[in-house]
Order: C-alpha cells, then structure tokens, then sequence
C-alpha cells in the first residue's frame, strides 16, 4: 500500500457527500502550504514519543539524537513538545486504565478495501484491550476543531483495525478519539462494533460510485477542504443562485428566507476567497486573468539586524528603555509556554483563571454549541 488512496479515509467527509469529487481532484495537482508541512512534523515528533513509550526499547540518546533531527527543520517550534507530550499523556492514560497491558500500535496501517474499493490509510494510535477497540488519531491544526462522532475518516480507520485484528480479539465495542491539543480537550465517542459494521455497509454502495467518478457534484462545507473548489462549476452556479431571491414579492422577506440567504452568502464568501487566491497565482504564473492583475501589496519596514541598530541608537544617547515594552503573555501563549496540564496545575487549579461567556454569536444549526435566548444572554451579560 504505496502512495496515496484515491478514496482515502481522510478526504471521506468530501467523496461521501460528493462523489465524483475525489476523481476530479485526481486531475488536479497537489498543494502543501507551511501548516500541513508544520503539522506532518508535529505528527513525526508524537510518533517519536509513542514509539519510545511502548513500541521500541529506545535509550535517551538515541531518542534525544532522533529528537534533535526533528527539531533541525525550520518549521520547528518548542510548542511542538508541550503539544505532543499532551497527545502522549492522553494516550498513556488510556493505556494505564487496564488492569494487564493492552496491544499498541503506532502508525498502522490500515486496509478498508472491503468496504471502499483500494481504501487503506495510516491509524495514529490503536489500542485493544479485552473487547474495546481504541482508535486515536492526533491533529496538531488549530483553526477548525474535529469532532469525533460520526466522523468518517475514524471510521473508516476503524473498520481496518477490525479487518486487521478481529481474527485475534473479540472486538465488540469501539471507542474514537481526536487529540487537537491546540485547540482543547479530546473528543470522544463510542459505538458497538456491530453499528460500525452496518456503518460500514452502507457506506459500500456510496464509495463504488465515487470509485468510478458517478454522480451528482454537491456543494457544502465540505468544499473548502477540495482541490477544485476554486473552479467547481456546482459551486459556482450554487452560490451564484442567489440571484433567485430577486423575485420575492413581499416588501419584508421573511426568517425562513434570511436562513436561507445566510447559508448561502457564506458559502458565498468563501468561494469569492477561493476564486481570489486562484486568480492570484493564475497572474502570478503570467496567464492572463481578464480585468484583473497581480500588483504589489503594501511594502513593510524591517530591521537588517535589530540588535545591531538598537546598539547604534543606545550608543548614540538613546535610554535602552525607551526601546523596549513590557507586555505580559496572554494566556493562551502561557498554556503554549507551560504545557496544558502545568498550566491547569498552577493557574486554573488555584483560581487564577476565570473564564468569561462569550458573547452571543450567529452559528449554523449544525453547530454543537447549545443555543441561547435573549432571556439566557440577558442573565449571562447582563443587559
């Protein structure tokens, strides 16, 4: 299992809801950008650390001589470690639960082929123990939390890790796990081996069609996620659909119609920023965008060498003071500083740190945020 799977268990939320997406996306190339590239090698240092707990006899030497290999690539960050040892501890947590040690695995993979044709993926974690199947994966991206529950790439990750170890446990309850340490605490959730199955079933019949290309485009959510979504006709004409409220008669549209235009306008939003970075490197390249060009952008100031020019000024009578501000770290960066369980331990554990409401936002019915009123918002903020 070389290479990468044309339906692969993490573009799973696209090819389901789409299905001919994943083909189209075939005829398209791939893109990085420096968050992937930081997030591969946060993946590589919590391997590194998993792999000493419980997979490899590993001395501190070489464990520090592959560490300090890591740390040489310039995307490194000393956050990493803090993030990473949350993801180990969580792991280790589940591991020390047992009362006799439990298999591990650590990067597995994982063929799903029974259920998507030529589906295989790499597992982060597996953990069996008795009957329960833990699958856990760790996600270092900060932007957009991931759930666990219902989510398609765990279970898809989770029907291989059946495929693969049914024949020796009796695997009669699963659980899934999302370890997003930059963005809170892990999310979880548990469903019996035989839900999985039926699951799993289902999503046979599907995956055949977006195999083969088959299928209606669909727009949604998913889209930002998608190679083409700058250029997708099915999204273009979706959101350009809005040109379909310009028959209401009545002089007040209703809240059913306000609903309806706020789905699409952000939608909207997005495709316009998407259309914008394509045009961009379509200018960029020299192909001709019509009406449109690439020009330079604001141009910003910088020190040749700060300490050098900060030596010039002192020297020349300026107050050393004068240069510098004293600003204390906010709190996320001390979380980031000290690592989540130091920093539960010292400040929140103590009451140093008090927690305010947020104050109320508009959020798509989809979101798992419990919904207020203006009585609830009233009491909270007190207005």
């Amino acid at each position: 299992m070389n290479g990468h799977a044309l339906l692969s268990a993490s573009g799973a939320h696209k090819w389901l809801k789409c299905t001919p997406s994943a083909r189209l996306e075939e005829t398209l190339p791939e893109g990085t950008s420096e968050y992937a590239e930081e997030g591969r090698l946060a993946h590589e240092i919590a391997e590194l650390k998993l792999r000493k707990q419980f997979i490899e006899p590993m001395g501190m030497r070489t464990f520090n001589s592959r560490l300090k290999k890591l740390q040489a690539n310039p995307l490194y960050k000393d956050e990493m470690l803090h993030h990473t040892d949350a993801y180990l501890e969580y792991v280790s947590s589940i591991t020390h639960s047992f009362t006799s040690p439990p298999y591990v695995a650590v990067e597995k993979q994982l063929d799903f082929s029974e259920y998507v044709p030529e589906g295989f993926g790499t597992g982060d974690c597996i953990i069996i123990h008795g009957d329960t199947l833990h699958v856990i994966d760790f996600k270092y991206g900060k932007g957009v939390p991931v759930s666990a529950e219902m989510n398609p790439q765990m279970q898809l990750y989770a029907l291989g890790a059946c495929a693969a170890y049914s024949f020796l446990y009796p695997i009669a309850n699963v659980k899934l796990a999302i370890v997003q340490p930059r963005v809170g605490e892990p999310s979880e959730w548990e469903l019996p081996a035989s839900d999985l199955l039926a699951w799993g079933e289902s999503v046979k019949p599907v995956a055949r069609k977006a195999f083969a290309g088959e299928g209606d485009y669909v727009s949604g959510d998913h889209c930002r996620f998608c190679r083409a979504r700058a250029l997708c006709r099915a999204r273009a004409e979706f959101n350009t659909a809005l040109e379909e409220y310009h028959q209401m008669k009545p002089p007040l549209i209703s809240n059913e119609e306000v609903g309806a235009i706020l789905v699409r306008a952000q939608n909207l939003a997005k495709w316009v920023k998407d259309l914008e970075d394509y045009a961009l490197s379509e200018c960029l390249k020299g192909n001709e965008m019509p009406g449109w060009k690439a020009v330079e952008g604001r141009s910003s100031r910088q020190y040749v060498d700060q300490d050098e020019a900060f030596k010039l000024l002192i020297a020349s009578g300026i107050d050393e003071a004068l240069l510098y501000q004293r600003v204390p770290l906010t709190l996320p960066k001390v979380e980031e500083l000290l690592g989540r369980k130091t920093y539960t331990e010292l400040l929140v554990n103590t009451g140093h740190v008090k927690t305010e409401p947020g104050k109320p936002t508009l959020a798509p019915i989809s979101d798992k945020r419990e919904a207020i009123s203006r009585t609830s918002a009233t009491e909270d903020f007190g207005s």
